[in-house]
């Protein structure tokens, strides 16, 4: 019962923020909310929807379709009116998250947003003329790092950790359980004190400073902040055990991990990417895995779903886990199994 309050609650959050036309086109079918993942509006274009983790047009019965000519044609008029809802009839009131090309709205979703980018002394001051919209549902998976956890923990600590996956194949999701289960403990070990930098409001989600989504009793956020700074704020205020961050990357996210380092701290982080062969040909993030910084490696994979656990290495590049059907393919993964063997 909890599971079906919770969809439905799902389809409020959404429903209501979309077009008396769209509402009317999700409203004649029955869609399943726990499995529908984007909504994608683009002026004078077909109406489509990631769903189940795959692409369909929409047609203007609610009919989900693979043809475009059947799909139902986004008007101005939808692009209008969504925005009006979004933003409580005052898109003005949102400039600052609008600058970073999103709003989040309540029950954590995220909806991008595309147009003309207005520009003031080379810094981006607004976007006018708004003719995209990606509306990103937030979904919660609990319990699904339950695999990777003994993996990552040691004693009452955690290894520092990096999740490298494609995009879209479910790293967010995985770091969020991790945080919740690491910040609230479970037998054998005791909670610890978490402060995340959610640059893009995606792991907690917070709607006016309030998480929408669970990431557990001793976690702390930072919403909207950029991860070199966020990642220092926290060392200095909150006292953290584990500092967590999405999507690292830039020279200032590498210098800021060594500040995490070097102050005792635990580090959770996630990077794009395919495999740790991937991460070595970017220069700030081969820094990291040459020196060793991060002692475990969490690989991601879709090809059955999301969040499937692909492989898990240690700071070694030895293999610690692999899927039953995985296949040791780059250069870099080879070079471990061998070193294993040897």
């Amino acid at each position: 019962m909890r599971w079906i309050s919770l969809e439905k609650s799902r389809e409020n959050e959404i429903l209501k923020i979309l077009s008396v036309a769209l509402r009317r086109i999700f409203s004649s079918e029955i869609y399943d909310y726990n499995k529908l993942q984007e909504i994608r509006l683009r002026m004078n274009e077909p109406l489509i929807v990631i769903y189940d983790n795959r692409e369909y047009f929409v047609t203007e019965k609610g009919k989900r379709t693979t043809e475009c000519k059947k799909a139902y044609m986004v008007a101005p008029a939808d692009i209008r009116e969504t925005l009006e809802y979004i933003s409580n009839y005052s898109l003005y009131a949102y400039e600052d998250e609008i600058r970073q090309g999103f709003i989040t709205i309540q029950g954590g979703h995220r909806v991008g947003l595309a147009g003309k980018v207005i520009l003031e002394s080379g810094m981006i001051k607004s976007v006018r003329h708004i003719s995209f919209i990606n509306i990103r549902l937030s979904h919660q998976v609990k319990g699904c790092c339950k695999k990777v956890l003994p993996y990552i923990i040691n004693g009452n600590e955690t290894f520092h950790t990096l999740i490298i996956s494609p995009p879209r194949c479910g790293k967010t999701t995985l770091l969020r359980d991790m945080i919740r289960m690491l910040s609230d403990g479970f037998p054998g070990f005791k909670g610890n004190t978490i402060g995340v930098v959610d640059e893009r409001s995606e792991i907690g989600a917070c709607y006016k400073g309030v998480p929408q989504n669970d990431i557990g009793i001793r976690t702390d956020i930072l919403d909207c902040c950029p991860k070199s700074y966020g990642m220092l704020m926290l060392l200095r205020s909150m006292s953290p055990q584990i500092i967590a961050v999405d999507e690292i990357g830039s020279r200032d996210d590498i210098d800021a991990i060594y500040s995490v380092i070097n102050c005792g701290c635990k580090l959770i982080a996630t990077v794009h990417g395919n495999s740790i062969d991937d991460i070595r040909n970017r220069p700030g993030l081969r820094k990291l895995v040459d020196e060793r910084v991060f002692e475990r490696y969490i690989v991601l994979s879709n090809r059955k779903r999301t969040g499937e656990i692909r492989t898990i290495f240690d700071d070694r590049g030895s293999v610690l886990f692999m899927a039953k059907d995985e296949r040791l393919t780059s250069a870099y993964e080879n070079e471990a199994a061998v070193a294993e063997l040897s």
